[in-house]
């Protein structure tokens, strides 16, 4: 079957099985990001955005990008590097795995949540997991990046 999208601003036409799912076919596109971790749900490793709200890829059939915006890391590298610096200074990056997921839905949650608590936060980064840093850096680098605008 083919089925047409767009991928980080850009029109694609891809042929696909129908049980392709969207991880493996944006791998296959070049978006290295996009990981494979549990292949349950439950990493948050394979999360990209299909019309601005975040997916886990994993459990998404790539048909269901026909006529959709799809955006992963690769298509948000400003915005990613910016973010990224904050989880850096904090100490939260370690092994950088769970990075692109966990970016992914730090940058979703700015354009979704205005002035979130951290409860909020916490339960938005829920489903991403990290076997490196123990949350709190993270935690620590969400809330200032969160609040840059504030300070600036």
């Amino acid at each position: 079957m083919k089925i047409q999208f767009q991928l980080n601003g850009r029109p694609v036409q891809a042929e696909i099985q129908p049980d392709t799912i969207l991880l493996d076919l944006v791998r296959k596109l070049g978006c290295r990001s996009v990981k494979r971790g549990c292949e349950t749900s439950n990493c948050g490793l394979c999360t990209v955005w299909m019309d601005e709200k975040p997916v886990l890829s994993c459990s998404v059939l790539a048909a269901r990008a026909e006529g959709r915006r799809i955006t992963t890391l690769e298509g948000l590298e400003k915005e990613a590097g910016e973010a990224g610096r904050y989880l850096a200074e904090e100490g939260g990056e370690q092994c950088g795995f769970c990075s692109p997921g966990f970016l992914m839905n730090v940058l979703a949650m700015d354009r979704e949540l205005h002035s979130p608590d951290e409860e909020a936060i916490k339960e938005y980064l829920a489903g991403n997991l990290c076997r490196c840093s123990g949350y709190m850096s993270q935690l620590r680098a969400v809330k200032k990046y969160l609040n840059r605008r504030k300070e600036g």
